[in-house]
């Protein structure tokens, strides 16, 4: 359930952790900065009652739409029946990486989903459509919509797109739409008994999403937070909007916007005057006895190591620090794609700080 990829996501092991460990069930986890939603996903799994939050819209449509496991048949047929136009082509150029026929069901799909929101009639079968495409538009398998590219969590420019066809000597094959989005609706419930999918859906029936900045949360109350467990940007490590054009594309999202309110600062200086303030919201929410879980790799070569200026921080907003746990980090195929193959350079460790609200 936890595979849908998104850029510096860590593992769903982490969060698991502390609700096993810091919360009972009917507990609230929250995540200020929630991603792909892997904290509160875990968490739902867990039992607890969950809040997300992230300023990028496309954290709530591939976070809340996995909390609602569809019936599959319905889901096939839902798909079936949506009007493709085979002549449909994208506002922009987009034939670097997709087939002219599977161009037109993108778009066909992108008309549909846009239409059902704009007429407020979007269902769980249309929002775990759109996650579900959102997730299978650029990758390097035959399991996604486009010609062989980078990982999916990151899509790359239209001229990138066009060197890596021509190194390559490829040019897009049709994919089938339909088919993959039930292929990957099969993986990703491969392992979901209904027991399971019956939790999520009664953890999602309560849950709150939000897309605010995580400093001005008001829409949730004080003390209302229990265990809060995530991974803030790390400086300018990460381009969000760059690396989530396409997506943002396919959901009429303007990726500018959205890239303009994500907190990526160059230098520290600048992350600690955000992050100071997110503080200030997280003790607020946060109930007597409650714990933030505050994962803060190293950055600039292992030169600046984040958990070290979130501690000052933390205890600035009011929180005690009952320590700092560091996990040596196993590496993935994509790691190793970026030249991360060991504990020498890059995001090495999770370095999360744990602080207490007294």
């Amino acid at each position: 359930m936890h595979e849908i990829a998104y850029r510096a996501c860590f593992k769903p092991q982490l969060p698991r952790f502390f609700c096993e460990l810091l919360t009972r069930p009917a507990d609230t986890v929250y995540d200020p900065f929630s991603g792909r939603g892997t904290t509160v996903i875990e968490a739902a799994l867990c039992g607890r009652n969950i809040i997300a939050n992230d300023i990028n819209p496309l954290g709530r449509i591939l976070t809340k739409a996995r909390l609602f496991v569809p019936e599959f048949d319905a889901l096939e047929e839902r798909l079936r029946s949506i009007p493709f136009n085979a002549g449909a082509k994208a506002d922009i150029d987009l034939s670097m990486f997709y087939h002219p026929d599977t161009e037109a069901e993108i778009v066909s799909l992108r008309n549909y989903l846009r239409g059902k929101n704009e007429a407020g009639a979007e269902d769980e079968l249309d929002s775990w459509i759109r996650m579900a495409a959102t997730n299978r538009l650029t990758g390097h398998s035959s399991g996604f919509f486009s010609v062989y590219t980078l990982p999916p969590n990151q899509a790359v420019s239209q001229e990138s797109q066009r060197k890596i066809n021509i190194k390559r000597q490829i040019i897009p094959e049709y994919r089938n739409t339909i088919e993959i989005i039930l292929r990957k609706t099969r993986s990703l419930l491969s392992d979901m008994p209904p027991a399971l999918g019956k939790r999520l859906r009664t953890v999602g029936k309560k849950a709150l999403f939000l897309c605010e900045d995580a400093r001005f949360t008001s829409a949730i109350k004080d003390d209302a937070v229990h265990l809060t467990v995530t991974s803030p940007p790390f400086l300018d490590i990460v381009q969000y909007d760059g690396d989530n054009w396409l997506r943002c594309w396919f959901n009429s999202i303007d990726a500018a916007e959205t890239g303009n309110k994500i907190t990526m600062s160059k230098k520290i200086e600048g992350w600690h005057s955000v992050m100071g303030v997110v503080f200030d919201e997280l003790y607020r929410i946060t109930s007597r006895g409650g714990h933030v879980a505050f994962e803060a790799g190293e950055v600039r070569g292992g030169s600046i190591r984040l958990d070290e200026h979130v501690v000052p921080l933390g205890l600035n907003a009011g929180f005690q620090a009952e320590g700092i746990m560091i996990n040596e980090q196993e590496f993935t195929k994509t790691a190793n794609i970026w030249g991360v193959s060991n504990n020498a350079k890059g995001t090495n460790t999770n370095r999360i700080v744990i602080l207490r609200k007294p």
